[in-house]
Formats: C-alpha cells, structure tokens, sequence
C-alpha cells in the first residue's frame, strides 16, 4: 500500500487523455509513443524502477465541459513563456486510434505522482520500435507550478497537495471529519457483505478497510468503480478530505444501489420462470381431471386433431416413425414455448402431403388426344407427334419412367400451354412453378428447419398446393435461373429431374425423402445456351420455332379472335375482322416468332369496338308481326293514369328472339381506316430492305435471337485516316474477330476480286474502314455474320450494290469456307416475315431445311454456298467479276 512519500520538485509528466489515476489505484499501460518511450527509459528504466514520474489528466479539445481547473494561462518554460493549448503526444495506450499523432489538448492543474511496480521491455518487429508496458502505482496529489520540456517529452514543477501529519491529527479530531468517516465505513461495509453474498469473496477487502486510513480508502474505492471522466476529475480536485469522503459516500451508495436494482430483475425473472412452471403443473393436473370426468372435447384438442389428420395421410413406415416422434415432442411442450408453432407448421406439412393420393388416370385415347392437341394448338407437328408417341408408351406401360421434355423456343409460341394439354391429355392435375430469376438453392429445396421463417422448397408446396403425388409439373423458364453465395439453383434440379434419384428426393425443410417419380415435369425455357450441361443432359429438347405468317393466320382466326373477343364481352355479332384485316396486322404491325404481339393488338381492335357498343344507344323494335291493340278503354285509362293489370307471358326455353331484339343494326367491321385510327401508322415496311440496300456497302445477314429468327443489316464504309478498322453496334468478341477474318480475306483477295490493281494490293492504303450494325442498343454476338460482312466489304470496295432481295448467314474461315450455323429454321421463318425472296445459306445446313415448313420453301429460293466466292456470286446482281486466271 503506498505511503507517504516526500516528492521532488520536478517531476517527468506522463499525459493521460480523458482518464485519471487516483491516489492508491493500480494501472497498467503500453507506452508505443516515442516521447512515452523516451520517458519511460531516462526516469524509470535507468533508475532501476526507483523513480517517480507525474501523471496529469489531459482533454480533448471536443470536450471542453471542464470540472476542475485547467492550465488556462501561459507558464514560465526553459525557452520562454508558452501557452497551455500546445501540440503533445501522447501515450498510445490513452489514445483511442492508437496512432502517434500530434493533437492540441488541453493539460489539468493537478496530478498524481505514481512509481513503477513493474517494467518490462519489447521490440516489435519487423519495425524494430521499442515499447515498454509499466504497472503504475499512484501516491499523491500535486499541483501543477511550471509546465516545460525536456527532450520529447514534457516535465513540471511540483507542489504536493497532501497534508502533513499535524494538519492530518487536526483534521482527525473534527467531529464533521469522523461523522462523514463513519458513513462512508458504514456504506462501504454494506457493499462489501452485498458482494461477498454475490460472489463469495470479501474478506481481504474487510482486512483493507480496517487497516487502511479511510481518506485513502476514499480514493481506493472510486477507484474500483467504473465512472464518468468528469467524475474522477472531481475526485482528483478533492483536496479536503472532508468533501473527499462525502463525494466517495455518494459513488459507493450509488454502486450499491445499481446492485441491489440488478438483484431485484434478476428475481423478478427468476419468479416469472417459476410461476410458467406452475401453470405448466397446473395445466396437466387439470388434463388429468378432464380425462377423468370424461370431458376432454376432441373438438377443443387440436394436437388430437392433427394426430388424427397425420394418420389418415397414409405415410411410408420410416416416415410415420418420424412424424410420430415429432408428435410425442410437441405433445410435451407448451403453446407459449418457442418451436411450439414451427414443430406445428411441420406436422401439418407432412399431413397435407400427398404421400398416396394420386390422380385417377382414364384410359388413354390416342385418337381423342391427337384431336385435343389440334383444337388446342395448330401446326406443331413435330411436338404433338412427340407428345402422342410419349401417351402410346404410357397405355402400354403405365408405371414407364417417362422422360422429361424441354420445350425450347422464342415467346408466344405455346410451350406453357402445350404441358396444360399434356395434363388434360393424360386427366391429371397441372401445377406450375415459375424459375424466373431464381438464385437461392433453398427455393428448389427448401430452409433448414433451424433458421427463422424457414419454409419448404417450391416442389414440394407445389404438391401440397396440388394435393395429388403425380401430376404434371412445368418448370417454367428453366434457363433464367441464377447462382450467387446462397447456391445454384440449377445444380439442386440435376436430383430432381433424374429418374434414379428423384424418388428419393430430400427436401431441407421435410428432412425425410420423398418420391418425386410419379410427377411428369414438363420444362420451357427461351434459350438452351444458359442451361448447364448435366442439367440439359437430363432433358430431352424439343424445340418450337416460331410460326409462318400464314400459321399466325389460322392460329388468329381459330383461337386469338374467339378468345378477344369473349374476355371483351363481345361476340361476332358487335365486331367482325375479316381474314384480309388479319393479314395486314401481321405484316404491318408484327414481326414476332410468336403470336402475343398479335394478340395484343387484336385486343386494341375489341377495345375500340367495346367503346362504341358501350356508348351506342340501343333500342327495341317492334317486331313486324305485333300490331298495335285498338281499344277505347285501353286508351282512356293510359290516358287518365289508371293502374292495370298486366300478365307476363313467359317464353319458351329458346331466347333467340330476346337476342335478336337486343342485336345491333350491323356489326362493326374492322377496315383499313380502322387499323390506322386504332393502331396507329404502320410499324413495318415491306420496302425497308430496297431502301436500306440502296447504296453500296450494305448488306442483308439473318441472327438468331432468344426470341426467334431476325434479320439484320451490316453497313461498311470508308474514309481518310491510317488503316484502322472500327466496329460499332454493341458487338461481342467473337463477332468482332469475324469482322477481322472478313476484312483479312478482302485484302487477301483484293486483285482477284478486281478491287484493286496488281501494284495498288493495299486497299486500306491512307483509308479507314468502319463496319457498324444498326440497332445499337441490342447486344450481338456469334459467327454467323461472316459472310454478311465479307458481301459489306465487298460491296464497298466494288461500289456495287448487294441485291435488296437476298439474305445470307454463315460463318466463314480464314480461307474463305462456309461452315454451317444453327438456327436455320427460326432464320429462313424470319427472312419470309421480311419479305425475302433468295437466302444464302451454308451447303452443309442443307439437311436442317427438313424442319422448315413446305410453303415457307415454296416462297423462297435457297442458294447453297461451300465457299465465300459462292456467295459473292449469288449476292450481287450478274455475279461477282473475278480474274477468270485467279486461282481461288
């Protein structure tokens, strides 16, 4: 315990911010800083712990609520007068960054000397930067004279604050002194007994307060306790002992307090915890006497209600086990505990599940099917062929592992409707679950039950949604799905869509398998490109191109008009669009693969007509048959406002005669004029493509595109420059290297081609070349525009000018081969909707024209090319002239 010591009158000053060390108290600090370091070393290290050095209080400059006196005027230094806001580093241990920085802070008057109680000494590395950590023991108060440097670090003259032992017998003997002495034993004591109770110690600090003087107990005490900054500077300022022991009574009593208020929740709580447990008691006491008296209302008892649900759910063995086991878990816990509600929500789950209740399947009529397929959907031979040949498989073997189909095709063109049918085909139920922007694996197979607001994957609420084991699923936009850190949704479907796995599919959430073999899933998607691979390898890809203009005709008069009109509340009586009208619809406000845009401008059309019904004043005739009634007496008692009598005369089960009443005079027929006021101006031109071609250096190319077929211009021109080729139109790489391929192979063959002369070989000598594809906004990629370009550059150098009627596509090589390209289907279907009348097309994609309907080939003229001079032949108007020596 310190003593009185008997200070010098200088001291070293270590500065601490925003903490004070107080007379009796013990701390421990890192000195990093080098002024801290340099301290440290020349006043304790050196003297072998024997020194002493002053600790003093500094603040922050953010806060400057002061409660004690601060260094506030300019004091005498060995260079001269200073002020008291100057720039100090400090120790980083007192230094909430951590940094050695310079700060302005601001030093306190007063102080306590402290000695070093232990040293020790380190080197970090790699920086090599000696640090000391010191256990500092504080011993008296000071009072700043003289604040002044030495070195790095600072130092003051000193004056002690502590009384002598005269001064102290006096002080001693006051009655107020001994008075105050004793309330603060006394609270003290209490404290120490509150917290020997709570902690089982105490004795060695019952031996401190009986051998320590109580002025230095004061300080002892205040120590311990974790207070304000502006309360230990308080108690740093109190020099009387008198207002010492009075501040150091109130902290301790305010400390016991706070502990007696902590007992006190602590109770409470411990109360609330055995008074659940009583009515936890109560409750199975009164159980037993219900049961006794025979008063236990089944009705009342939900959990009997459940087990008795879970029952009839007709579980496999392993599974009842489970649910059984969960059962007897809920049964013993109480409504008000957590995971009463979530062990709930899963027993029901496993009861709504259709373990064995499956779809009654009629016996399969072939015949019937193949006719609801085509009332359902027209043209598609090649998908409802598939679907009939899956049916036959089914009626000879009804337990066939059926596979899983893929439907792959632009929008619009019936993929969701086509496994509807499918369903009514086959007399199942249809369920659909759209994986549309889906990211997260625990949407495929459900949360684990340990997290919160965990839930079952979609398969499996879909099957309690549908509530039978075998229905038809639709995997809805298979391709669009995605993967982040929360998983891969398309990897969770390779157990789904197997047929060896899939019965024994594992859901996160059920935590038992369930058999997925029963369920026929059907899969759309736009693209196959996005599906991975293992997961595409589990499909068996049926692809549907988009439809012929004469195909959208058939499907608009059988299908789209009927079903506009009906959700439009009009019939063919109000609104009559003729074939003709239909046409012009679809070649001048459509150029789709499938039939939605068509549909949605047939529904402007219904609603132009709903207006004018609507607002139509309608009357009723008098039919020619009735004659008007000649009576006297009718007329007069019309006349005087009597009251008649009057007969309703039902009529017979045949209203035709009510309808015919209510008809208008003539329906509204749909003409040219219409579409314009309705529509608006034409969208397409079929003249676009002569005036896009009308100038040299443009060609015509088809792409593939997620949503069918398109076709697309390719522009190359020329100016001044050094022989650069720039490419613009949001191209992707592969498409760019097919533009550097293309403009290689015009250079390579500029003299046989007759763009240039033997001596002129360079054609981009003092020239820029610019190939840009129009619809910038659109991304493009792919290889298929190789010959595109090529006719461009051609075109360009030759100023001749590329036939308006012809399209090509086809990727070429570095030595002028056409290779073939996919899509040739959706692309021939687009060239046709633009009014194309000759396709270029690669000569090893000549078995791909098998898919394209008869009357699109009947319309156009296919060129086969096998290398680029084929199609610089066909492309231009009387060929392309080349050298008849050239040895290409």
């Amino acid at each position: 315990m310190a003593e009185s010591v008997e200070l010098p009158s200088r001291l070293a000053i270590l500065p601490f911010r925003n903490k004070v060390l107080l007379p009796g108290a013990i701390i421990r600090i890192r000195c990093t800083s080098p002024s801290s370091v340099k301290l440290v070393e020349q006043e304790l290290w050196q003297r072998e712990e024997k020194g002493l050095i002053g600790i003093l209080p500094v603040r922050d400059t953010a806060e400057m609520t002061t409660v004690g006196p601060l260094l506030s005027q300019g004091v005498g230094t060995d260079s001269g007068e200073r002020s008291s806001k100057i720039q100090v580093a400090t120790s980083e241990s007192n230094k909430p960054d951590g940094k050695n920085q310079q700060e302005v802070i601001h030093w306190h008057t007063r102080g306590v000397a402290a000695r070093a109680l232990h040293l020790s000494r380190g080197v970090e590395k790699p920086s090599g930067r000696v640090t000391y950590i010191v256990v500092l023991e504080g011993l008296c108060r000071f009072t700043v004279q003289e604040l002044s440097t030495r070195g790095t670090y600072y130092t003051a003259r000193i004056s002690s604050l502590d009384m002598n032992k005269t001064e102290m017998e006096q002080v001693e003997q006051d009655p107020e002194f001994i008075a105050l002495s004793r309330q603060f034993k006394a609270t003290a004591m209490e404290l120490i007994s509150v917290l020997e109770q709570k902690q089982k110690t105490g004795g060695r600090t019952k031996v401190l307060l009986e051998t320590v003087p109580v002025h230095k107990l004061a300080d002892i005490f205040v120590a311990s306790f974790e207070i304000s900054f502006e309360e230990q500077l308080s108690m740093l300022d109190s020099v009387d002992l008198k207002v010492r022991l009075s501040k150091a009574t109130e902290l301790v009593d305010r400390h016991l307090q706070s502990i007696r208020v902590a007992e006190k929740i602590t109770q409470k709580v411990e109360g609330q915890l055995s008074k659940s447990q009583k009515e936890f008691l109560l409750r199975q006491q009164m159980r037993a006497i219900k049961e006794e008296l025979g008063d236990n209302d089944d009705d009342e008892d939900d959990v009997a209600a459940l087990e008795r649900k879970m029952q009839s759910a007709g579980m496999p063995p392993n599974i009842w086990k489970h649910a059984q086991r969960e059962l007897r878990r809920l049964k013993k816990m109480q409504p008000q505990q957590p995971g009463y509600n979530s062990s709930r929500v899963y027993l029901e789950l496993l009861a709504d599940l259709p373990w064995q209740k499956a779809s009654e399947e009629h016996e399969l009529d072939l015949r019937a099917a193949k006719e609801r397929l085509d009332s359902d959907h027209y043209g598609l031979v090649k998908v409802k062929q598939r679907i009939i040949e899956y049916l036959a498989v089914r009626k000879l073997k009804p337990d066939a592992r059926g596979p899983v189909l893929c439907f792959v095709g632009p929008p619009g063109v019936g993929k969701t409707s086509l496994a509807s049918s499918i369903a009514s085909a086959l007399g199942r139920k249809f369920v659909r679950i759209s994986l549309g922007g889906v990211k997260d694996e625990a949407d495929i197979r459900g949360h684990r039950r340990t997290y919160i607001g965990s839930m079952p994957g979609r398969l499996i609420e879909g099957l309690k949604r549908v509530g039978v084991s075998n229905p038809v699923m639709l995997l809805d936009e298979i391709d669009k799905t995605g993967s982040d850190v929360r998983g891969d949704p398309a990897s969770a479907l390779l157990e789904v869509l197997d047929p060896e796995q899939n019965k024994t599919f594992n859901d996160h959430y059920l935590n038992v398998p369930y058999d997925l073999s029963k369920v026929i899933f059907v899969a759309t998607a736009n693209r196959v490109q996005p599906i991975p691979p293992p997961l595409l390898d589990r499909m068996e890809v049926i692809e549907l191109p988009g439809y012929t203009p004469e195909e959208k005709l058939k499907i608009a008069m059988r299908h789209l008009i009927p079903r506009v009109l009906d959700q439009h509340g009009l019939s063919s009586e109000f609104l009559e669009i003729s074939e003709a009208m239909v046409k012009l619809v679809i070649q001048r406000y459509t150029r789709e693969a499938g039939v939605r845009s068509l549909e949605r401008n047939l529904a402007a059309l219904a609603r132009a007509a709903a207006v004018q019904v609507a607002e139509q004043e309608q009357t009723i005739p008098l039919s020619k048959d009735m004659h008007r009634l000649a009576s006297p007496l009718l007329d007069s008692r019309l006349a005087d406002g009597s009251e008649m009598e009057m007969e309703v005369i039902p009529m017979g089960v045949n209203n035709q005669e009510l309808s015919n009443t209510f008809r208008v005079a003539s329906p509204l027929v749909v003409d040219e004029a219409m579409l314009d006021k309705v529509l608006g101006p034409p969208r397409y031109d079929d003249k676009e493509t002569a005036e896009r071609v009308a100038t040299a250096g443009v060609s015509v190319g088809l792409v593939w595109t997620a949503f069918g077929g398109e076709v697309q211009f390719v522009e190359a021109t020329a100016m001044l420059g050094k022989g650069d080729l720039h490419l613009t139109g949001q191209l992707g790489d592969v498409i760019k290297e097919s533009a550097q391929i293309a403009l290689t192979w015009v250079r390579a063959r500029a003299a046989d081609l007759k763009l240039a002369a033997a001596e002129e070989i360079n054609l981009l000598q003092g020239r820029d070349v610019h190939i840009h594809f129009p619809a910038g906004a659109v991304p493009k990629d792919g290889p298929s525009a190789g010959v595109t370009m090529v006719t461009s550059l051609v075109s360009l150098f030759s100023q001749k000018r590329v036939r308006a009627d012809t399209a090509m596509t086809g990727e070429m090589t570095l030595r002028g081969l056409i290779l073939p390209v996919g899509g040739i289907k959706d692309k021939i279907l687009a060239a046709h909707r633009y009014g194309i009348k000759r396709v270029i097309l690669p000569e090893r994609n000549l078995k791909d024209l098998v898919e394209v309907p008869t009357a699109v080939l009947a319309s156009l003229e296919i060129l086969l090319a096998k290398r680029m001079e084929d199609v610089l032949e066909q492309a231009f108007e009387g060929g392309c002239p080349w050298r008849r020596d050239s040895k290409l």
